[in-house]
């Protein structure tokens, strides 16, 4: 009986001791501090090569983050993070968000907005691409997709909300021709536009380009789309006007337009 006793105590304090947490959650939390991001192979290494499984029921249990940029490939802490008003946040390059992946974070961002969003302007705020992540919400119902002028704008998939950003996005481009021209409220939305369709015509594509990269820069964020918008442009041609407005990378020779400058006099000679 004594033997049989003896027996079980031991095997019930050798389970006790396999059972007892090997990765403790206060030695990831402190990689993490340290680290504030890391990959899987990282975390593997720091906490002995443990199992793919117990590291990510220890992540778990932490309230982790993994990447919307990089494939997911990065994770962190959401007591590490420090989100901005949009939810987002960033640590050398690699960005988070409190919404979790990107499809999942262009939805909430597309829902929240005041007048929906391009896929470009989207962009300009992730940092990532996003068109394909969009065209998923569409699909899937999550989002709905409008033409507004020469650009498609994604909307809330709740129809009142989507009206309201249809609204708000269509009264942004009737301001946004008033202001290209002069600060004049006076100036009829017709008038404005006329005038600026006219003056375009008049520039060669480099012009063109830079002029409403010019106009984008004036109007901030959301400039790009607005602009394509008034002036049946590309998104990414403004984009890239503003661009190279800012770099000053563009060619001098060609912003004259062929003929352009004074023209030649002929020398006067004494008649003989």
């Amino acid at each position: 009986m004594i033997t049989l006793a003896l027996t079980s105590r031991f095997i019930w304090a050798n389970n006790l001791i396999m059972n007892t947490p090997k990765y403790h959650l206060k030695t990831i939390k402190q990689f993490f501090n340290q680290q504030k991001i890391a990959t899987l192979d990282e975390i593997k290494a720091a906490l002995g090569s443990p199992a793919r499984c117990t590291i990510f029921r220890k992540l778990a249990d932490l309230q982790y983050l993994s990447s919307y940029s990089h494939r997911g490939k990065y994770y962190t802490l959401q007591s590490i993070a420090q989100f901005n008003e949009l939810g987002l946040w960033s640590y050398l390059s690699i960005r988070f968000s409190c919404f979790g992946n990107l499809i999942d974070t262009a939805q909430n961002l597309v829902h929240r907005s005041q007048a929906g969003y391009s896929a470009a302007e989207l962009k300009d705020i992730v940092h990532v691409k996003t068109k394909h992540a969009l065209i998923q919400l569409v699909r899937f119902g999550r989002l709905q997709r409008q033409q507004i002028g020469s650009t498609y704008i994604y909307l809330s998939a709740n129809d009142t909300s989507a009206q309201q950003q249809q609204k708000a996005r269509k009264i942004q481009i009737k301001q946004s021709f008033a202001n290209l021209v002069v600060p004049n409220p006076d100036l009829a939305e017709e008038q404005a536009k006329a005038t600026i369709i006219l003056f375009c015509s008049m520039l060669n594509e480099q012009q063109r380009r830079l002029y409403a990269g010019l106009e984008s820069l004036k109007l901030g964020y959301g400039g790009d789309a607005h602009i394509a918008s008034l002036l049946g442009l590309d998104p990414h041609t403004v984009s890239r006007g503003r661009k190279e407005l800012l770099s000053e990378n563009f060619n001098y020779e060609k912003l004259r337009a062929p003929g352009g400058g004074r023209l030649l006099q002929e020398k006067k000679r004494p008649k003989s």
